[in-house]
C-alpha cells in the first residue's frame, strides 16, 4: 500500500488517520457516557476524566494533522457511478463530521479549563487555559459538548451505514477504498 492518496484510492496515512479518529470518537463517547455516572467515591472518578481529556487533546492534534494531510494530499476522486447528489452529500457530510469533531473538542477544552487550570496530558505536558472567565462557561460548554457528542456519534454511525450501503447495495468500492484497496 502506498503512503499517499492516488486518484483512485486512499493511502496508508489517510486510512490510519481515519480509523484512529473513528476509534477515538467512539471510545471517548463510551468513556464519557460511563464516567458521568460515577459516584463521588468511585476510584475512577478522577482517573476517567483525566484519561478522557488526555485522549481528547491527542485527538485534537491528530485532527489537525489530518486536516493538514488532506490539504496537501487530496482525497481520491469521486467514483464515476456517484451522481451529483451523492457527491454533494459526501462533501457536506464530511464537512459536518469535521465541524462536529472540532466543536466537541473545543467545547471539551472550555469545560476543562473554565476554572483557569490547564489540562494535563497523560502527565507528560499541560495544555494551558487560554479562555476563561466566561459567565457559566463550564455549564454552557458542557451542554454544547454533550449535544455535539451525541450528534457526532449518531452522524458517524450514519456515515458508516452509508459506507455499508455503498458496499452491499450499490456494490461500489467506496468502503474498500477506506481500507486502502
Amino acid at each position: 500500500m502506498q503512503w499517499r492518496n492516488t486518484s483512485a484510492r486512499y493511502g496508508l496515512v489517510s486510512v490510519v488517520l481515519h480509523w484512529l479518529v473513528a476509534l477515538a470518537v467512539f471510545g471517548l463517547f463510551a468513556l464519557g457516557f460511563w464516567m458521568v455516572g460515577l459516584s463521588y467515591y468511585d476510584p475512577w472518578r478522577q482517573s476517567a476524566p483525566d484519561l478522557h481529556k488526555s485522549i481528547g487533546i491527542v485527538l485534537f492534534a491528530v485532527m489537525l494533522l489530518r486536516v493538514l494531510w488532506r490539504l496537501f494530499n487530496p482525497a481520491p476522486a469521486a467514483l464515476a457511478s456517484h451522481g451529483q447528489l451523492t457527491r454533494l452529500a459526501s462533501k457536506l457530510g464530511h464537512g459536518a463530521l469535521y465541524l462536529g469533531l472540532f466543536g466537541v473538542m473545543i467545547s471539551g477544552y472550555l469545560i476543562s479549563t473554565a476554572d483557569g487550570r490547564g489540562i494535563e496530558v497523560f502527565g507528560l505536558f499541560s495544555v494551558p487555559a487560554t479562555l476563561t472567565g466566561i459567565a457559566q462557561q463550564e455549564d454552557i460548554a458542557g451542554a454544547i459538548h454533550e449535544y455535539l457528542a451525541w450528534g457526532l456519534v449518531i452522524f458517524a454511525g450514519l456515515h458508516g451505514l452509508a459506507a455499508i450501503k455503498h458496499h452491499f447495495i450499490d456494490r461500489d468500492s467506496t468502503l474498500l477504498r477506506m481500507f486502502g484497496r
